[in-house]
């Protein structure tokens, strides 16, 4: 593979990119614009996918979250913390949470480590009465699926990269710019395809007075 370092390369491009879709297709806007865009992203998306590790198996399991709310960039979700997923945070806190906007093919992805907190405080500023649904309440005067239930807890997502794909113009113009490519070989330019590592994100927080 050419221009980069990779751990695996089943080709020699010589100078031209192997990648030629990301080189067409990722976006150089600034840090902040791209932090934002991100943050916007995900504020209008309140559907996830939380990807954990299994403690026994070391499988990757997934399931679908809803995102309670953002503290500067970092993510927030309800949980039971007697649930699997608890326990697989305990065993491995490294998560990847998934965001698709369907109509567009929108996407974001989302890498961090996972804090669960049972701070009672922390809880009810954002607790809602739809979570009695999902806990259940055991009759007991105590495991009610309140505010003060022990079992309400919050996940933390302290986030630590991120890529995202914004489409670009509408689904005729990207038809086109497909059709294009089909017929020329040049990649669609069809996104905007923005990346977010680590040390972003730190300097990032440091203009933002932000806590990672």
């Amino acid at each position: 593979m050419s221009g980069t370092s990779s751990a695996y390369s089943h080709a020699d491009t010589g100078s031209k990119p192997a990648d030629p879709y990301k080189e067409t297709n990722l976006d150089h806007a600034s840090l902040k614009e791209r932090v934002e865009g991100l943050i916007q992203f995900i504020e209008s998306h309140k559907f996830c996918l939380m990807t954990t590790r299994q403690k026994d198996t070391g499988h990757l399991v997934s399931r679908c979250m809803a995102v309670a709310a953002l503290e500067g960039i970092n993510l927030l979700f309800h949980t039971n913390t007697e649930s699997g997923k608890t326990d697989e945070l305990v065993g491995d806190p490294h998560v990847n949470i998934g965001f698709l906007k369907e109509s567009t093919g929108d996407w974001a992805s989302v890498s961090g480590t996972a804090e669960i907190i049972s701070d009672r405080e922390l809880v009810k500023k954002y607790y809602s009465n739809r979570l009695k649904a999902w806990v259940g309440d055991l009759g007991d005067g105590v495991h009610d699926g309140g505010p003060n239930d022990p079992r309400v807890g919050v996940i933390k997502i302290h986030v630590r990269t991120a890529t995202y794909s914004l489409a670009q113009g509408n689904a005729i113009t990207r038809g086109i710019e497909v059709a294009k490519g089909t017929i020329t070989g040049k990649p669609a330019h069809v996104n905007q395809l923005r990346e977010l590592t680590e040390g972003d994100l730190d300097t990032y927080r440091k203009s933002q007075n932000l806590v990672s």
